[in-house]
């Protein structure tokens, strides 16, 4: 996303009162009047009362009751409420976290983009008393923040490079990254995009022009089969502005599928309403990538949401960062994706942390990630094995790595070991791979998936 779009304050976002989409070049979609004069600020009211009746867990009912006495349930299962009532400043995380010196320092330090947000429901699951929880040193900020090493950059991916409009990014010749919103309901602390998230002038990037013209692009560009939405969270946006963007792309001819990238069922699954899940499911094909970290965020709220998602017809794909001293072993990794399938949600990639400006203090050697993949495959279900990529800084796209099964060849065979260490032979006649000089052929190929 280009700078100057963070400054436009003659436009107008897309979800304040006086937008009226504009329909794009290819016959798009046109929403309902409703939509229309329903379109409200980043947290709109909802016009009905109606709360849907959702999973409380014992950990965030007692949460609740200790820190929202005077919340009822009703409230707390709003995810408007949990919004207006995210924890944003040092004292009110001072209500329910004891906090280290260098939390306290960091909250005081900070300024800018990548702002302190947690939901009420997402707070709950922290140790109050650790500061090496792992959920809690993803969500609050420390020192190491403000250290910037070698290699480290506020754009690691050449996304601004890639940009033809305002935010969308061109890099794949088939499918484009469409940044739709640049607010979270909770905010990564290792976030690839915390050069832009959270600030007031951040959120203000994404203009009414700024979704007019991804849509003129996506429909003039026939390439483009593959739209990714994400932000900042598309959850985040009101149902009526996520109707007219899925709308719009979806009569695109040549948009053949649309995928979200979300953490919302994780940090807010009080989101994921029967009214949102119906709306979503008129715009199939449509599938879902959910951020998760940890198997404590796998808890009865977000097995419900991830339920709800997946009878509509959407499937659903993990995402993880590998964090040190959040996910960084073999055994929270398995339990983490063990879990994800109980609740019907396929775990995709593991990534190796992005080197924003700032993340030293989160990354973790190439080798601790492919001794996670090892100690998966096959110890556990193939299905629960992500695909361990970096992405490669200055836009080079998500390259996967893979432990070395290829050992060598001896004569017209092929060397390989197993998962337990053991070493098998398989006939190849007349191939080169496992020879020194086509070393490069048993690992690391350029993947295709955005």
């Amino acid at each position: 996303m280009k700078e100057h779009s963070q400054i436009e304050e003659a436009e107008e976002p897309p979800g304040s009162p006086s937008f009226v989409p504009r329909m794009p070049p290819q016959g798009g979609f046109s929403p309902p009047a409703s939509v229309l004069h329903r379109a409200r600020n980043l947290h709109p009211v909802p016009s009905a009362p109606h709360i849907p009746r959702l999973t409380v867990s014992e950990r965030a009912h007692a949460f609740r009751k200790r820190y929202f006495a005077e919340t009822p349930l009703r409230d707390w299962n709003d995810w408007h409420w949990q919004n207006r009532n995210r924890f944003t400043t040092l004292a009110g995380l001072e209500r329910f976290l004891h906090l280290s010196d260098d939390e306290r320092a960091a909250l005081r330090q900070h300024r800018g983009s990548l702002p302190l947000g947690i939901t009420p429901y997402y707070a709950s699951l922290l140790n109050p008393d650790d500061p090496a929880d792992p959920l809690r040193r993803t969500v609050v900020p420390v020192s190491g923040e403000f250290v910037r090493m070698p290699g480290e950059a506020d754009d690691p991916l050449g996304e601004d490079g890639h940009s033809p409009v305002p935010g969308l990014v061109h890099r794949y010749p088939d499918r484009v990254l469409f940044l739709v919103s640049n607010f979270c309901t909770t905010y990564c602390r290792y976030c690839t995009r915390s050069r832009m998230v959270g600030s007031k002038e951040a959120e203000r990037a994404v203009t009414r022009s700024n979704w007019e013209q991804a849509l003129d692009y996506i429909a003039a560009h026939t390439e483009v089969r593959d739209v990714l939405l994400s932000g900042g969270d598309p959850l985040s946006l009101s149902d009526e502005r996520l109707a007219y963007l899925l709308g719009a792309l979806r009569r695109i001819p040549h948009v053949e599928f649309v995928r979200i990238g979300t953490k919302v069922p994780v940090v807010l699954p009080q989101r994921i309403t029967p009214a949102l899940v119906k709306l979503l499911r008129q715009f199939h094909p449509l599938w879902m990538s959910i951020h998760f970290l940890h198997p404590d965020e796998v808890t009865p709220e977000v097995a419900e949401a991830c339920e709800r998602l997946a009878d509509a017809g959407i499937p659903l794909g993990s995402q993880t960062v590998l964090l040190k001293g959040v996910n960084d072993s073999v055994e929270v990794m398995k339990r983490l994706v063990h879990g994800l399938l109980k609740i019907r949600v396929r775990p995709y990639y593991l990534y190796q942390c992005d080197p924003i400006s700032g993340s030293s203090h989160f990354r973790t050697p190439v080798s601790k990630g492919l001794e996670i993949i090892r100690g998966l495959r096959g110890h556990t279900t193939g299905y629960a094995v992500p695909h361990y990529v970096i992405d490669a800084p200055g836009g080079g796209g998500k390259i996967p790595l893979l432990p070395e099964y290829v050992a060598g060849r001896d004569g017209d065979d092929l060397l390989l070991v197993n998962y337990e260490g053991r070493m098998y032979r398989y006939p190849d006649p007349g191939d080169t791979v496992g020879l020194p000089s086509s070393a490069d052929k048993g690992r690391a190929v350029p993947c295709t998936s955005v």
